[in-house]
Parts: C-alpha cells; structure tokens; sequence
C-alpha cells in the first residue's frame, strides 16, 4: 500500500505541528500533503522548516472541499488518506487502516476528544435514506483506495460545510461499502466553553437541503431528512429561550436563516441534480474545478 495522508489546515500552526509530529511517528513512509489555505500565523514558514512534510500547497479559498481537491489532486499513493489539521493519529492508526482496507475500499475510525471532564468519542453510523443504506464517515479521519476518489471525482466544492456527509451518499449510490476500524483512532484535545452557539444555521441548512436534493430529487426523502432536523433544531433552541440562555430575537433570526438556507440549498441542489445526472453526482468535483493553488511546494 503507497498512502498519501491529505491535511487541509487553516491558522492552526501549532495544532498541525501536533498532527505532523504523531504521522511521522506512527506513519513514518506515509505521503504527507498539507493543504494552507490562507493562512496568517506563520504555518507557511514552519511547513518548510519541517522535512517530513511532501508536498505544501497554498490555496486561496477558505473551503475544506476545495483543500481536500487540491491535495487529491497532487496525491500519488493507491490509498488516501484526509486528516483534520488538528487531530492526532494514535499509534494504532496505520494498524487499523491496513486491516479495514480488505473489507471495504473506504475505512474510517473514531475521534477521541479529551474535555475537562473526561473524553468523549463517536460511534458508527450508518442510516437508510431511501432505498440507500448510507454508511457516514468521518471526514477528518478516512482513508479511501484512489479509485473510490476518482469514481466520486472527489468532494463537491459548492458545500462549504457537510461535504463528508454528501461523499457518503454519493458512495452509496455507487455500492461502496464503508468499514469502521476503533483501531483507527484520531485524538483531539480542548476544553468546553459550556456556552451556547447557534452558528451558522442558514449555511448548514443549505448544504443539508442542497446535498439531499441534489442526491435523491425532490421526493420524500429529501423533505423529511431537512424538516426533522429543522424542527429539532427549532425545539432545542426554544427550550434555551425559555431558560433564558438565547434570546428570542436571536431565536426568529435564526429561523428566517434556516428557511432562506433551505429554499436556496433546495434550488441549488436541484440544479446541480440535472447538471450531473450520473451516480457520481459532483457538478463542482475535481474534473470540473479550477486550479486554486497561488503556490506549490514540492519536495518528493
């Protein structure tokens, strides 16, 4: 197995130190590509400090999807792996890959987060939506054989958030098979901060509207998929209203986000179903990107 190791990072130069550090521990042969995008704390200067560090590609778009093309697009190994810059692979990482691959052309494992009152971690999941039998994956730690990522012509540059989610449709519908390996475990430290944030619910909403759109058509498994999560979304902050941890105006704020992200991930998603009608369903894939890269350092 030739492994190509992909990690799109964003102002997180000391948290990828940690990252680069545990791969040349633990995946010492390991193709490494990190993908910066545009970064302003120095992570530029220390990459090229380092000399276990393969390929430094400077993107000038602040989109995950687009830095996982870009490193797939430079890759040279038959397996690749997407790293999250600020997660650490534990030494029976590589173990758990290598023994996964005979089962499955995809393998995943899970995050260990460490808090302050203990650790969390995730479990497998996997959902019918459909006639599809969906096997999720977590995006920041998956390995796929190259020719998965060619037949899926990679990740969908139009979501800027949830792209994961969309690849695993997208393997579904083209009868790959998703295998979940402990053993292959990532390990990211941080405090909770105990508060409430609402983040960005318009944009999420319009990745989740536009990728079930785009993968299933305007049909009940689209609908239901965006409603339930809307509604729960609406519950669960109603009772922070109530409780007087979110205020009111932020709550109807919200909700006006959440219906403009749906009508506009909705039209979006049916417009990219009718540009791509094959399984692959990537309109915005690797095939069809321009090159972002400002700069391109290679030192294989």
């Amino acid at each position: 197995m030739d492994l190509s190791v992909v990690i799109p990072t964003l102002n997180g130069r000391d948290r990828l130190a940690a990252c680069l550090d545990a791969l040349a521990a633990h995946v010492p042969d390991a193709e490494v590509i990190v993908v910066n995008g545009p970064s302003t704390d120095g992570t530029t200067g220390m990459i090229r400090d380092r000399d276990d560090v393969d390929v430094l590609v400077e993107v000038s778009t602040r989109t995950e999807n687009v830095a996982r093309n870009a490193g797939l697009e430079v890759a040279t190994g038959d397996v690749v792996a997407s790293l999250r810059h600020d997660l650490v692979v534990e030494p029976s990482w590589l173990a758990g890959l290598e023994d996964g691959l005979p089962e499955a052309p995809v393998v995943t494992g899970p995050t260990h987060r460490t808090l302050d009152g203990g650790m969390t971690t995730e479990e497998f999941e996997r959902r019918r939506i459909g006639s599809r039998e969906v096997t999720y994956f977590n995006g920041g730690n998956v390995a796929f054989r190259r020719s998965v990522l060619d037949a899926l012509d990679g990740f969908d540059e139009y979501l800027e958030t949830g792209g994961d989610r969309d690849a695993a449709h997208r393997l579904a519908a083209l009868d790959y098979t998703v295998a979940w390996r402990p053993e292959m475990c990532v390990r990211q430290e941080y405090s909770a901060d105990g508060g409430i944030t609402t983040g960005d619910r318009g944009a999420e909403f319009r990745s989740l509207a536009y990728r079930l759109v785009k993968n299933y058509g305007v049909q009940p498994a689209a609908a239901t998929g965006t409603v339930r999560r809307a509604l729960r979304d609406a519950l669960d902050a109603g009772r922070e209203v109530l409780r007087g941890n979110l205020a009111p105006t932020e709550w109807f704020g919200t909700g006006r986000a959440v219906v403009t992200g749906v009508a506009r991930g909705a039209a979006d998603g049916l417009v990219a179903r009718l540009k791509d009608r094959t399984p692959t369903r990537n309109p915005h894939g690797v095939s069809d990107r321009s090159d972002r890269a400002v700069a391109r350092y290679d030192w294989r």
